[in-house]
């Protein structure tokens, strides 16, 4: 019904987990070495994918320590990832998260560091919604 598979082209991933029985997020993982400059925002590779069912929606937050002990921060708030990602022809559904450096120094970001956590939540939709596009890629995707 829903999880986390690795995504084509990654090898060596650590698919998220949560931390206790009480932990509503899976912890995500950089899946590779990512440095930032000063005010640069970047994308964090976590090499991860997640099916869900169609009225779902993976919510990913920033990890509570992330601005304490590194200077960044998820400059978006909270990144959606539709259940139609999954999949899609241009990365396979490949979840990247955006980091935002606040720091006057570079900041580096070791594989394996837990940056982010993904909570899966249904959604509703309005009486008269007709939405009937498709996606085809990832960022900015839908063209709005």
């Amino acid at each position: 019904m829903r999880g986390f598979e690795t995504a084509k082209g990654y090898t060596n991933i650590n698919l998220p987990k949560r931390s206790t029985a009480h932990s509503a997020g899976y912890d995500f993982e950089t899946c590779e070495v990512l440095t930032l400059e000063p005010g640069e925002i970047g994308l964090a590779k976590t090499g991860v994918k997640a099916y869900m069912q169609s009225d779902e929606v993976l919510k990913l937050y920033p990890r509570s320590s992330l601005p304490k002990k590194f200077g960044v921060t998820i400059p978006n708030n909270v990144g959606i990832i539709d259940s139609d990602y999954y999949g899609n022809k241009d990365n396979d559904g490949a979840i990247y998260i955006q980091l935002m450096n606040f720091k006057d120094d570079p900041v580096t970001i070791e594989k394996g560091t837990r940056i982010a956590q993904g909570i899966f939540m249904k959604y509703l939709l309005s009486d008269d919604d007709k939405a009937s596009g498709t996606r085809n890629g990832g960022f900015g995707s839908t063209g709005h």
